[in-house]
């Protein structure tokens, strides 16, 4: 779904170089050299274009991959906590022919991988036991279902088409939670990332372009969403992003410094204060990716925490490299806290 980003990559870049890459305020050279030491935590193979990894409670790592209008099917891997390829799965039911691919976008409390799968519009589960998938919810035409976290009760999912966040209930119900002019997105670039912080009661979200007017239609925001009684409050931004950063996954350090892989043109990560002030990028100078590791930055999506890292799926969206799509492991000095999964998080069989 991302790789739509091929039909507007000229219109973005023009607006790049007129308006330019803002100055970001640096942290102290030493601790960013430490603390943005990257390395290959693994290589995905084909299908490719990997968009979220998903590190699980068992201490595997877990990724979907993605594929566009070809006959492939997408597929799941699963590697061990040192980046060793343990098993696979090839999705069932998928529409070939058009674009498709899954995301691995959380786990039940019992275990099993939750799957967003675009071509179905569903949410499926994966038994990682049996490798038996069961789709649990179908979403309504033309919902391209992104990112997703579990929230107070149930299951909440972005929709990078269509500007909502979605609830989908214990039993497969879907509803429309929340929706704002602010999450609809620009030529295809809506919203992405989505993380509950329960502590605060309420959701960090990603938006990759604006089309309200209040930035550069080319500039991104990381929202927040607070939430009382289970309904959603109002939605305010806590962070605008440069020219074409194209803001995708987020990940919470313990010293509560928020996390964002940047999918767009810059391919940088930024790391915020708690309170979405902007402390650093990484590389220092946008677009080329070049990190120290042997696969720069291509499209990274991710920042799952693993340990003092966050691992980044890099889905070379535009040049479709192959030998770019990996989960590459950054050094960020600090814990993650851990993904809030509710004792029923599930569904009903």
């Amino acid at each position: 779904m991302r790789r739509l980003a091929v039909l507007v990559v000229p219109i973005i870049a023009a607006v790049m170089a007129l308006a330019g890459t803002p100055a970001v305020p640096q942290a102290h050279a030493v601790a960013a050299a430490k603390r943005w030491n990257t390395t290959v935590f693994a290589k995905v193979q084909a299908p490719g274009h990997p968009a979220y990894v998903h590190v699980h409670t068992n201490g595997r790592v877990y990724v979907g991959t993605y594929t566009s209008g070809d006959r492939q099917r997408s597929k799941v891997y699963e590697w061990s906590a040192g980046g060793t390829l343990l098993r696979s799965w090839t999705v069932p039911g998928q529409k070939l022919g058009i674009e498709h691919g899954v995301q691995v976008a959380n786990q039940t409390r019992d275990g099993k991988l939750v799957l967003l799968e675009t071509s179905t519009r569903t949410v499926r589960t994966l038994d990682i036991r049996t490798g038996r998938f069961r789709t649990v919810a179908t979403f309504p035409k033309g919902t391209i279902p992104n990112y997703a976290t579990w929230g107070p009760r149930h299951l909440f999912v972005t929709d990078y088409a269509k500007g909502i966040i979605w609830r989908v209930h214990r039993k497969g119900h879907v509803q429309k939670w929340f929706t704002s002019p602010k999450l609809k997105g620009l030529l295809g670039f809506g919203t992405t990332g989505i993380v509950y912080r329960a502590k605060q009661h309420d959701f960090l979200i990603t938006q990759q372009t604006t089309a309200d007017g209040s930035a550069l239609p080319t500039r991104g925001h990381l929202y927040r969403l607070p939430v009382r009684k289970g309904r959603p409050g109002k939605l305010t931004s806590m962070w605008t992003s440069a020219d074409t950063d194209l803001p995708d996954g987020i990940g919470i350090g313990r010293s509560g410094r928020i996390y964002i892989a940047n999918a767009g043109l810059t391919n940088q990560l930024v790391m915020l204060s708690p309170k979405g002030k902007e402390l650093d990028r990484f590389p220092d100078l946008p677009g080329l990716g070049t990190n120290g590791s042997k696969i720069p930055f291509d499209t990274p999506c991710s920042a799952t925490f693993k340990g003092t890292k966050i691992l980044v799926a890099n889905q070379s969206a535009i040049a479709g490299t192959a030998a770019n799509m990996a989960i590459l492991a950054v050094e960020v000095g600090e814990r993650g806290v851990k993904p809030h999964l509710p004792r029923k998080a599930g569904f009903a069989r």
